[in-house]
């Protein structure tokens, strides 16, 4: 299972902007982020002002429910956005080309829980669960790689 380094409360979009800037300056290729969390948590929102944050002239990001993955050039280099809400089986995985992805580029994934086996052990875990208020997202960050718990770390003493 893994760790928890990170609960945070959102109690707006500019509070979820805000940490998907600061998330996006600790990426390189290679890392995958792995978006958890019901229909209108924030996933996308998150996914959406994370590349945002990271091109020289923010372009329209779309949410990739039906084309199942969009692909965004950076200042930091490609990154990939998936939303795999609607694969049936993990086979389906290497047709779009994610395992990859994985390994040269930086992904943002939308409900990784089909990818089961195949999802990078260093990968960051993101949750997000709405709070009864129906505005403030709960947001915990977790992963099984130290490296991403020194990431963090070092994001929040600067």
């Amino acid at each position: 299972m893994t760790g928890y380094w990170h609960k945070i409360s959102l109690y707006s979009e500019t509070d979820t902007q805000h940490l998907a800037k600061r998330v996006g300056q600790l990426l390189v290729p290679g890392d995958v982020i792995l978006l958890r969390g019901e229909i209108g948590a924030g996933k996308s929102f998150f996914a959406r002002a994370l590349i945002q944050s990271l091109q020289d002239i923010p372009e329209d990001v779309p949410s990739p429910t039906f084309t199942l993955v969009q692909t965004y050039i950076t200042k930091i280099g490609e990154i990939w956005h998936a939303d795999l809400y609607r694969l049936t089986a993990s086979s389906e995985i290497d047709e779009l080309g994610l395992l990859e992805a994985f390994e040269s580029a930086i992904a943002l994934v939308e409900w990784p829980e089909i990818l089961s086996q195949v999802s990078p052990p260093s990968s960051l875990y993101l949750d997000f669960e709405v709070q009864q208020d129906g505005l403030t997202r709960d947001l915990s960050l977790s992963s099984k790689s130290a490296d991403w718990s020194k990431r963090l770390e070092q994001q929040d003493g600067s």
